[in-house]
């Protein structure tokens, strides 16, 4: 055998070596993601169909509603540590997401009538509602459509109506690629993506990466673990689907009675600020919350939007309860 044939086929078997670990390495994580994502769940029968949820905790029922990219999982990682103890959390998947089928129906509306659906299942007469990102369309509706439901509605960088600026994903070719990506539901385009070039994933989801670069390891660390927990994108690709399409339907807002907090930041790369500062100024009495820079993920904020939250639930709870 040639030098020059020795040392192509010295080549191939690197190549073939590489490719090998990196499949291993490629499969492994997808296969603790498949088990991460089936972990803890149950499904309800409903008058609305089938639904995925989990549930932590115990005291007072908060339904935790899940953003683009999201499930049952994210909406219980979501709150974790954002209302403290005393809080039954019940996490839905919407429509398309893990094992929530996709009905005929996808509309906020009738996600919100399924959100209530689920409670009834479960036996809960009302319960504070978070919806964050996308989630925030049908926590809105819910409290619309069925108000007696809902003590108090919490939307943090909500992907709802704003009449001339809609939440979007930021405009560059390699957002638009990503979210082309994501909408087939390659699993591997995107874990490859994280491990290579993570910083194009981090400004899909909403973040400057050079915020993220400046925040503390744990801040780091949190964010890519949001990155890392939209995996199985294969099993989250419907539901994204039906949130890609933007919010254009004016809500009712006005009709809301609920005590209401809207959160957001300036440098949102989902222009969210243009939603939130809609929804609090046409939801009677709400209280908005701007925050400089965060991001979509709130980058730096966490423990000011915890306070925040904490001390907005221990209010209105306070003054809900008999005598308050």
């Amino acid at each position: 055998m040639s030098q020059t044939a020795t040392l192509l086929l010295a080549a191939l078997v690197v190549v073939g070596v590489a490719s090998a670990l990196v499949f291993l390495a490629y499969n492994h994580e997808l296969t603790h993601a498949r088990a991460e994502a089936t972990q803890r769940a149950c499904i309800a029968s409903t008058a609305a169909g089938p639904i995925e949820y989990a549930e932590t905790g115990a005291g007072i029922p908060l339904l935790s509603i899940h953003g683009a990219g999201g499930g049952f999982d994210q909406g219980l990682a979501n709150v974790a540590d954002l209302v403290g103890n005393d809080f039954r959390v019940i996490a839905p998947s919407r429509f398309g997401y893990l094992g929530t089928p996709v009905p005929s129906d996808t509309s906020s509306a009738s996600q919100a009538d399924a959100h209530a659906a689920l409670l009834t299942g479960l036996k809960v007469d009302k319960a504070i509602v978070v919806g964050i990102s996308a989630g925030a369309r049908s926590a809105v509706q819910l409290a619309l459509c069925h108000p007696e439901r809902v003590a108090a509605l919490i939307l943090i960088v909500p992907g709802t109506y704003a009449p001339a600026s809609p939440v979007a994903i930021e405009g560059s070719r390699t957002s638009v690629l990503v979210l082309w990506l994501v909408n087939i539901g390659a699993d591997f385009a995107w874990w490859a993506t994280e491990k290579i070039a993570p910083s194009i994933l981090i400004r899909f989801i909403g973040v400057r990466p050079q915020l993220l670069a400046s925040a503390p390891q744990a801040e780091q660390d949190r964010v890519m673990q949001i990155v890392r927990s939209i995996q199985p994108l294969s099993q989250r690709f419907r539901g994204i689907n039906i949130d890609s399409n933007p919010d254009l339907s004016r809500p009712s807002l006005e009709h809301i009675t609920v005590p209401t907090l809207v959160i957001s930041t300036r440098d949102d790369l989902f222009n969210t600020l243009p939603a939130a500062e809609f929804a609090a100024n046409t939801i009677p009495n709400a209280k908005l919350v701007v925050y400089d820079t965060g991001g979509h993920l709130l980058v730096g904020r966490q423990q000011v939007v915890r306070a925040l939250v904490r001390d907005f639930l221990a209010k209105e709870l306070h003054s809900s309860a008999p005598g308050g």
